[in-house]
C-alpha cells in the first residue's frame, strides 16, 4: 500500500519558496495526506492574505488542520501539537503519508518532536506574580534555585522566573525538564525549501500585489465584520494589519503593499534562521529540475542534509 513504510515527511523553509506546490507533489507520489502546519492558515477566512491554497487546486487530495479557529480566538501550540499528532496518527493508520507543510517553526516541533508544554493556572500565577512584586527578580531566582538550579541559570526576566515557579509548583518537576529535544516522536524526514535572496524578494513583492488583486481588502473587511480585531493573533498577521489601518483610514494602499512586503521580507529571514538552526534539515533548491524526485530520493536514503542544486 503507499506510504505504508514511509517516514512522516515535513515542508519547511520560508514563506514563498514553493512549499504548498512540493507537498502536493510527494503527497501524489506517495499516497500522502498533507497536514498544515501554518498558524495563519488554521484560521478560517483568512485565505488570500495566507496564501491558503483553494479548495481546487488542492487535487484532490485531503488536507488537515485548515480553517479550524474562528479570528476572534487565539491560536494555542499546544492544542494544535495534539490536532497534529491525532491528524499524523490517522493518516499513518491508514497506511498513507502524513506530508505536513508550513513555515511556523514552534508548529512543526509541536508535531514532530518530544516537546511538552507544562500546565497553568491563573490562581498560582497571581500568587507568584505578588511575590515577584515583593522580592524582585534576584528573589525569584534564589527560590527558583532551590527547586531548578539550571532554569535559575538560564532564566533572565522576572515574567519567566515567575512561569518557571509556576511550572514547577503545578508539576513538581523543574521548568528545565520541559526544554525541547530535538528528538522525533517517529520516523521524520525534514526537507527545507531556499531561494536565492533577490529571487524570494522579487517573488514576496510580486505575491503581495496579487493578493490585493485577488481581494485581500475585501478578504479583511469581511474579517473585520467578524471580528478580527478582537483576536490577538489574528488581527497582527502580516497583510491584514497593514489593511485594517487602510479601512481606518490611516494609510494608503500603496503604503499597506510596500509595508506587508517589508514585513514579509523580515519574517522569511526569521523562519530560515530557526529552520536553518535544526541540522535535520535537508536544504533544496526549488528552481533546480525535478525537485519532487530529488525529494524523494532525500526521503528514500539517497539525499544528505545539504542545500542541493
Amino acid at each position: 500500500m503507499p506510504g505504508a513504510h514511509e517516514p512522516v515527511i515535513a515542508v519547511v523553509g520560508p514563506t514563498g519558496t514553493g512549499k504548498s506546490d512540493l507537498a502536493l507533489d510527494l503527497a501524489e507520489r506517495l499516497g500522502g495526506e498533507v497536514v498544515n502546519t501554518d498558524a495563519l492558515q488554521l484560521y478560517r477566512g483568512m485565505d488570500i492574505g495566507t496564501a491558503k491554497l483553494p479548495v481546487a487546486d488542492r487535487r484532490g487530495i485531503p488536507h488537515h488542520l485548515l480553517d479550524v479557529l474562528e479570528v476572534t480566538e487565539e491560536a494555542s501550540v499546544a492544542a494544535f501539537q495534539a490536532a497534529a499528532r491525532a491528524a499524523i496518527e490517522d493518516i499513518t493508520g491508514r497506511g498513507r503519508t502524513p506530508v505536513l507543510v508550513g513555515g511556523s517553526g514552534l508548529y512543526v516541533r509541536a508535531a514532530l518532536d518530544h516537546l511538552e508544554f507544562p500546565p497553568t493556572d491563573p490562581g498560582v500565577r497571581a500568587g507568584l506574580e505578588e511575590l515577584a512584586e515583593r522580592i524582585g527578580v534576584e528573589g525569584l531566582r534564589e527560590r527558583l534555585r532551590a527547586v531548578d538550579p539550571v532554569g535559575a541559570e538560564r532564566l533572565g526576566d522576572a515574567r519567566r522566573l515567575v512561569r518557571a515557579l509556576e511550572v514547577h509548583a503545578l508539576t513538581g518537576r523543574p521548568f528545565s525538564s520541559f526544554m525541547p529535544q530535538r528528538r522525533y516522536l517517529r520516523p521524520t524526514v525534514q526537507v527545507g525549501l531556499d531561494l536565492d535572496r533577490a529571487l524570494l524578494h522579487a517573488r514576496l513583492h510580486e505575491r503581495v500585489v496579487g493578493m490585493v488583486g485577488a481581494g485581500l481588502v475585501e478578504e479583511v473587511r469581511a474579517l473585520d465584520a467578524a471580528g478580527l480585531r478582537q483576536g490577538r493573533t489574528a488581527s497582527r498577521a502580516i497583510g491584514y494589519a497593514q489593511v485594517l489601518r487602510v479601512l481606518d483610514g490611516e494609510a494608503d494602499l500603496d503604503w499597506a503593499v510596500e509595508d506587508t512586503a517589508t514585513a514579509t521580507r523580515r519574517f522569511a529571514r526569521r523562519q530560515l534562521t530557526w529552520f536553518r538552526a535544526d541540522p535535520r534539515v535537508a536544504w533544496f533548491d526549488p528552481t533546480g529540475p525535478d525537485l519532487a524526485g530529488r525529494v524523494l530520493a532525500h526521503v528514500r536514503g539517497a539525499g544528505s542534509p545539504r542545500l542541493e542544486a
